[in-house]
């Protein structure tokens, strides 16, 4: 006579929980950046601050953080560029290995006035680690291109100075180049923070 084994209901019941365990311990979905796939970014040749040839690939394996922005600003880019810093600091505090992975970047709109010089003044007034970049005006122009800039020099004021208008958006990329997302340096130090540390890794 053939024997039939039924499962007891304690075997029911351990079967059923090492099922549920199993799907517990399932990866979760890896969130995907709000920028992935995005047409942004890509190489320049632009001029540091001691006068050398900066190209993009030359931050290749770093997360880069993109402002664009001139010196003379009165108010819009030191007020960006002073949150950018202050949030690196915060996660530097937090998480050193993680700051160390990230390179600031600033590139001027304004090659007419922002010499390397300075241009380098500028972003070290911020933080020794932030790069200052400039170049011609043809140079600039292609870089906003790609990177999707948009700037219009005013018109002179009395003593011969001008603003340039500006978009003041502050892209993360990728340690590949690849853009990742924008930084909410409107919210403040530690929301700029909390964002570098969302999608660095």
């Amino acid at each position: 006579m053939n024997q039939i084994n039924n499962p007891s209901p304690l075997r029911i019941l351990l079967l059923a929980g090492a099922m549920v365990l199993a799907g517990c311990s399932a990866a979760a979905p890896v969130e995907e950046p709000p920028l992935a796939g995005a047409a942004i970014g890509g190489d320049f040749a632009l001029t540091g601050s001691a006068g050398q040839t900066v190209r993009w690939d030359d931050f290749a394996g770093k997360y880069r953080i993109v402002y664009f922005g001139y010196a003379f600003c009165p108010d819009v880019c030191p007020t960006d560029m002073q949150r950018v810093a202050q949030g690196l600091k915060v996660l530097k505090a937090s998480d050193p290995a993680k700051a160390a992975m990230i390179q600031p970047i600033f590139i001027s709109i304004d090659p007419e006035r922002d010499t390397p010089a300075v241009v380098g003044e500028f972003a070290a007034a911020f933080s020794p680690d932030i790069i200052g970049l400039t170049g011609t005006p043809d140079q600039i122009a292609a870089a906003a291109k790609t990177f999707k800039v948009f700037y219009a020099k005013g018109e002179q004021v009395n003593g011969g100075g001008y603003l340039v208008d500006h978009s003041n958006i502050v892209y993360l990329f990728g340690p590949e180049g690849q853009p990742l997302a924008t930084l909410p340096v409107d919210q403040g130090p530690d929301a700029v923070a909390a964002e570098l540390d969302r999608w660095v890794k």
